[in-house]
């Protein structure tokens, strides 16, 4: 079996070798041995890497991300962790989709200014009150009306 060396798997996989070492003392991916004082690491590495790719852009924390591999670095996801995960980006993307439409409105708004557009202002108190909410639950969440 031939081995990548830190410096192949840091170009393969796009990620610094500074974050791999970092990813490997938490026990993300390990090496299996060193040529010189390069860390050696099996071809599977990089699929792990992607997977902590996928599991960072899901928004997993990278402790999360280490509880989903198994003892031979081999994925073992938990179905449950994956549909909460899933609810939280439908709830993102909802808020998103809202806060992409107040843009546009306030954007094409025919009205002199947007503190005069009955919208807006309607927009402003629902997203005080959606932020007011989430300071008082120790939350630094954005806003989204």
């Amino acid at each position: 079996m031939k081995f990548l060396d830190i410096g192949e798997v840091s170009a393969g996989s796009g990620v610094a070798p500074s974050a791999l070492r970092y990813y490997e003392e938490i026990g993300l991916i390990s090496s299996v041995s060193r040529h010189g004082l390069r860390r050696q690491f099996p071809p599977e590495v990089l699929l792990q890497l992607k997977l902590v790719a996928m599991g960072k852009a899901a928004g997993f924390s990278l402790e999360e991300i280490s509880g989903m591999f198994g003892s031979n670095g081999s994925p073992n996801l938990s179905r449950a962790l994956l549909h909460d995960k899933a609810d939280d980006l439908d709830r993102q993307i909802r808020q998103l989709m809202a806060l992409r439409d107040t843009l546009r409105h306030v954007a094409d708004c025919p009205a002199p200014s947007h503190m005069e557009c009955p919208t807006f202002r309607r927009l402003v108190e629902v997203a005080g009150k959606r932020g007011g909410k989430r300071a008082r639950r120790g939350g630094a969440k954005k806003v989204v009306p």
